[in-house]
């Protein structure tokens, strides 16, 4: 060995061996920068409004309280970051599976996101309650607008077809059912009989709507719709006296004729209508305004107020004297001398317009006492007057005093 070491030739073979595996193990600068894996720029991106599936046994069981969508946050390299929040190819998911019936806090969890992305799901985790899902049958009651209805009409009993429906949902849901109702809207006053199609809703106690799956969730509606005006003439009614020399000559009215509304069986028994004129308060011609009445049950008259337009006559009094008292009625067996009057005259005092007032005589009244079916002996019998119309007359006497005797 020592000879080697002496040999210059085997020194510098040994030498350049060495340089060699010296330069082996050096790196290279350029084979350094195509080797090194340098990863790409990192980032993050929310994405919100993302849709939650649910997994649980649908044909048993209700779930409740899942968020209808979430926003998630992913974090990652750029590319695959902006790849997912354009193209959304992930889902984020519940599994109720294995869960049982009841409250229970579970976490959401997303699939099918790249394994280079980092996810955050806000909210993280929710409070469910899976309960029982049940199947009720329940009524259907129609519901509409009565101020929908055109006056002078009126809403008979609904129909509704089908008058049930099956309402599914938790147990929770269907234990708070109150009301079951078709709303029928429509704009336009009804007038007739109306069928239509009309949305089921189903409410609780308050009228807040719960979640339940109503079959059908329509019906068919039918509101009939009844013509409940009547028109009926107007009377006029006289109330109180007329005043000392006046006399009521007419009393026109401006219309003729009301139109009522009301029940049924109430119209079927009204004839007519009336308005009162209190004649005790009228001392010359006058137009006056006045409400039409109406009898108990009827709802509403038109028109309200009608004119009634009346005419007098003032009266003039005189006195009619000279009237022969006569006698009717006598059998012809007997004979009758009036005994008062002794004069056997009648005198009248008259009222009335003095247009006829003025030319009366005694000439234009009947005055006769009635002795029909009357015996002989002395008798006390009422005075009868006959006379033109529109006139009032008081007479002196009211009585007669006669004596019929039987002829010989």
């Amino acid at each position: 060995m020592d000879k080697l070491m002496d040999n210059r030739w085997f020194i510098k073979i040994l030498a350049l061996l060495l340089a060699i595996l010296l330069y082996s193990t050096v790196p290279n600068k350029e084979n350094k920068l195509t080797d090194i894996n340098v990863p790409s720029e990192s980032t993050s991106a929310t994405i919100k409004d993302i849709p939650v599936n649910v997994y649980y046994d649908t044909e048993n069981l209700v779930v409740s309280g899942i968020p209808n969508t979430v926003s998630i946050t992913i974090k990652g390299p750029k590319t695959h970051v902006q790849s997912t929040s354009a193209l959304k190819n992930f889902e984020v998911y519940v599994d109720l599976t294995e869960a049982k019936i009841g409250k229970q806090k579970v976490k959401l969890k997303v699939k099918d996101l790249s394994d280079k992305l980092k996810a955050t799901i806000k909210p993280a985790t929710v409070t469910v309650n899976v309960q029982e899902k049940i199947t009720k049958e329940f009524k259907v009651e129609a519901e509409f607008n009565p101020s929908q209805v055109e006056e002078g009409y009126s809403v008979g009993l609904p129909v509704v077809e089908p008058n049930k429906v099956k309402i599914t949902g938790a147990k929770s849901v269907i234990d708070r059912i109150a009301y079951v109702k078709a709303t029928l809207e429509e704009k336009n006053k009804l007038k007739e009989t109306i069928t239509k199609e009309a949305h089921v809703q189903v409410l609780d106690k308050d009228l807040n709507k719960l979640d339940a799956v109503v079959a059908p969730e329509t019906v068919k509606v039918t509101i009939p719709i009844k013509n409940n005006s009547k028109t009926v003439p107007i009377n006029i009614i006289k109330k109180g006296t007329p005043q000392a020399g006046i006399t009521i000559d007419t009393m026109d009215l401006d219309v003729k004729e009301a139109t009522i509304i009301g029940p049924e069986d109430i119209l079927k028994d009204t004839d007519s209508v009336r308005v009162e004129v209190d004649v005790s308060k009228i001392t010359e011609n006058t137009t006056l305004n006045l409400p039409v009445i109406i009898s108990n049950g009827i709802t509403k008259v038109t028109p309200q107020m009608v004119k009634v337009t009346v005419l007098v006559k003032k009266q003039e009094e005189k006195t009619v004297s000279g009237i022969p008292l006569k006698i009717h009625g006598l059998s012809d067996p007997y004979t009758a001398e009036i005994n008062d009057p002794t004069n056997q005259l009648i005198n009248l005092i008259v009222n009335g317009p003095s247009s006829m007032v003025d030319g009366l005589g005694p000439e234009d009244f009947n005055v006769y006492i009635d002795l029909t079916n009357l015996d002989e002996g002395s008798h006390e019998v009422n005075i009868h007057i006959d006379g033109p119309a529109n006139l009032d007359w008081k007479p002196n006497l009211s009585t007669a005093k006669i004596t019929i005797t039987k002829n010989a």
